[in-house]
């Protein structure tokens, strides 16, 4: 079942209601402030040096030497990685991201969910999501270096991993050869989810066969001129991470008082134990207040962090009122 968070439509269609605060995503509420545009972002096609000096920029501020490719957000990535390899045995680190198992399956792939990355030894291409979502699950960049000898291709989306720079397993990239590929995302850490941007790191091998699959002009103008802003951004990045670490001991502390347990997270979002994540996400509805649940738990129930103080006051005031 290939649901996400980011669905006001369903809730909206269910509770009807209008001035919705979306939780139900971990995409930073307090965005990178968008530069000018250059109005030859908007006007002419954006040109191989464009691209270089963006994905440069990305290299960078990731840690890594290894190749990188810009793509339309990481989604595009997993569309594409099932092309990479003809279809065999694939595992996933589950559970996680739906779409990673979804992309695989819907290319041929037979694909395996598992619960600890031993049981993915021997796998033609294995995918690991760290920090993981929706558990906030983390593998040491040491584990994950070990794990790709012992299957064909390691695919580490490391999506939420901005906020969590020593998790990253990019500034060994170099090393790993072809044998993994890391996913990152532009849009949740910089808040700029509809601009569609994120990477793809990787051997020489494996990146030219990105490219030759993404073709051209795979990322846009806008999303070219402000990455490079953005990712060079060391001040805002510190200040941002500063901020979010306290606005999730905020949100725990939040969740602690209504009764739920926190299960993990990010520094993004975090999910609890509710006992009833339906309910507690309808609880959350009658406030207009948007939440995630997942089919596979009954009880966990994913909160996006809030960005500011009004929606604060009202999160807390859908929280003390208990089970109205």
């Amino acid at each position: 079942m290939r649901d996400h968070g980011g669905d006001l439509d369903r809730a909206r269609a269910v509770y009807g209601g209008s001035d919705w605060i979306d939780l139900s995503t971990g995409i930073n509420p307090v965005a990178y402030p968008m530069p000018d545009l250059p109005r030859h972002a908007l006007t002419a096609l954006p040109t191989a040096e464009d691209v270089a000096t963006l994905e440069a920029a990305a290299a960078k501020a990731y840690g890594t030497t290894a190749d990188v490719v810009a793509l339309s957000g990481a989604q595009a990535a997993i569309q594409l990685v099932p092309r990479l390899r003809l279809p065999g045995c694939a595992s996933v680190l589950a559970p996680s991201y739906n779409e990673h198992a979804a992309a695989l399956a819907a290319q041929g792939w037979r694909v395996s969910e598992v619960a600890e990355p031993e049981s993915m030894a021997g796998a033609d291409l294995a995918v690991v999501v760290n920090p993981n979502n929706p558990d906030g699950r983390r593998w040491t960049p040491e584990a994950l270096a070990a794990l790709a000898d012992r299957v064909g291709l390691l695919v580490v989306d490391e999506s939420f991993a901005d906020p969590h720079p020593k998790q990253s397993l990019a500034p060994r990239l170099a090393a790993l050869g072809e044998r993994v590929l890391i996913l990152r995302s532009f849009g949740k850490f910089y808040g700029l989810a509809g601009l569609r941007l994120g990477f793809a790191l990787g051997g020489p091998e494996t990146t030219t066969s990105l490219r030759s699959l993404a073709g051209p002009w795979a990322v846009s103008g806008p999303a070219i001129a402000a990455g490079k802003v953005a990712l060079a951004d060391s001040a805002w990045q510190a200040k941002t991470i500063a901020r979010l670490t306290r606005d999730a001991s905020r949100l725990d502390a939040l969740a602690d008082g209504a009764g739920w347990r926190l299960v993990g997270g990010t520094l993004l979002f975090r999910t609890y134990e509710t006992g009833d994540a339906v309910a507690a996400q309808a609880r959350l509805a009658r406030a207009t207040i948007w939440s995630r649940v997942f089919p596979y738990s009954a009880g966990w129930l994913r909160l996006g962090l809030p960005g500011h103080e009004a929606v604060w006051a009202r999160l807390e005031a859908a929280l003390s009122r208990g089970g109205e």
